[in-house]
């Protein structure tokens, strides 16, 4: 099992770069270029500095004790989190800006779902004065008020999406549209590893830190490794930093939570290895939620960063190999999640790094277990949901 990218782009049967004739240009130099790019010295001592001085790398891996007792087993967290802008987004967006100024590109655009990765672009965009345009979806815009005010206060142009579930889809698609529109000034900074290659690969490599760094922190703890790596997954790039120098220690179960939402059968749900089949989704064949006749089914996820109907490719190759197991959780165990870590380890998460947490009820472990939970975002940005789903009973805590 390898994580490494053909030619053409593929993961097994998933990937590949299938866009516009308008975009070929950019992706094909993109995909000639970024691993010259991205691999040479100077560019690795820029990444690096960012990553530590302005980012605040490397993460640390905290022992949750109450956690470790309640489970019966050893849990390690490994806090994404704490990172600037409160997320693991910050990864990506330090190396494709970086890319970006070496391309020459005068404007950036992204997309963002529960708002970090738009934080995250607009965070690099101001640190490199270059302007940039965040598409979101309007129903994301509400929940996630606090991080287009963030957005907004770092210069960025916030546009609101309304078509469809006015959700992260809806916001790649319009994404997409101007890049197509506007080829040759600009980078679309895709938060995600998703869409044509070369970004799934891309993206990968700038999150693989967070295996990196896990896998020289646990030698530091006894030089044990991890029996499992448990993490979120909506488009998939914590995750995939999570496991990416991990796929080939046989000995390492890696675990992918989806959203199941209100049910895997009830409609409303974002769990894509359950009920997704394979086509093209934003630029790359890979699995997605679809109706009968083949269009894109509308997601559903209490958290704004997994309501995507699909996965990055490399994910539906680990999920048809069978290398990741791929679960799901439900909209109130996730909400669980969050006040069970909350209350016993006094870390609120993200939603979506909520569902990683949950998972933990679902399994037993081992005494000499070491299960790594990734906390891929801190729960800010999550608290308004949180007060509306727990009512009276929080806010009158608060």
């Amino acid at each position: 099992m390898t994580v490494e990218v053909t030619e053409r782009g593929f993961f097994g049967d998933f990937g590949g770069a299938y866009v516009p004739e308008m975009l070929y240009p950019n992706v094909r130099e993109l995909q000639l270029c970024y691993r010259d790019v991205i691999e040479t010295p100077d560019f690795k001592r820029e990444f690096d500095s960012l990553l530590q001085d302005f980012a605040g790398r490397p993460t640390p891996t905290f022992l949750a004790s109450k956690l470790s007792q309640r489970f019966g087993c050893e849990i390690l967290l490994k806090r994404e989190d704490l990172l600037h802008t409160g997320a693991h987004k910050i990864n990506n967006t330090i190396g494709q800006i970086l890319l970006a100024k070496r391309l020459g590109r005068s404007r950036i655009i992204a997309e963002t779902g529960a708002g970090q990765h738009g934080v995250a672009t607009a965070t690099v965009c101001a640190l490199m004065g270059i302007p940039c345009v965040v598409y979101m979806g309007e129903t994301d815009m509400k929940r996630q008020a606090l991080n287009v005010a963030r957005m907004r206060l770092l210069g960025a142009e916030v546009r609101g999406v309304s078509s469809g579930s006015k959700t992260l889809k809806d916001a790649t698609n319009e994404a997409m549209r101007d890049w197509i529109a506007n080829p040759k000034d600009t980078h679309y900074i895709i938060g995600s590893v998703v869409g044509p290659h070369p970004f799934p690969d891309m993206v990968a490599r700038f999150q693989s830190v967070i295996s990196a760094e896990l896998k020289e922190q646990c030698r530091a703890r006894g030089g044990k490794s991890p029996s499992r790596v448990i993490a979120c997954v909506g488009g998939g790039s914590n995750a995939m930093g999570a496991f990416y120098h991990f796929v080939n220690d046989a000995e390492v179960r890696l675990v992918g939570v989806e959203a199941a939402g209100c049910g895997l059968t009830s409609g409303r749900s974002a769990a894509t290895t359950a009920l997704g089949r394979s086509g093209i989704l934003h630029g790359s064949r890979t699995l997605f939620m679809q109706t009968e006749d083949g269009q894109v089914e509308e997601a559903h996820s209490i958290s704004a960063g997994l309501d995507y109907p699909g996965i990055g490719p490399q994910h539906a190759h680990f999920h048809v190999s069978g290398r990741v197991s791929y679960v799901s959780v439900t909209d109130e165990e996730a909400l669980r999640g969050a006040k069970l870590l909350a209350r016993e380890e006094g870390i609120i998460p993200a939603l979506e790094s909520a569902h990683a947490v949950a998972y933990l009820e679902k399994e037993t472990f081992k005494p000499d277990e070491r299960v790594v939970v990734i906390v891929s975002g801190r729960g800010d940005k999550d608290m308004a949901t949180y007060i509306e789903a727990y009512g009276e009973a929080i806010a009158d805590e608060i």
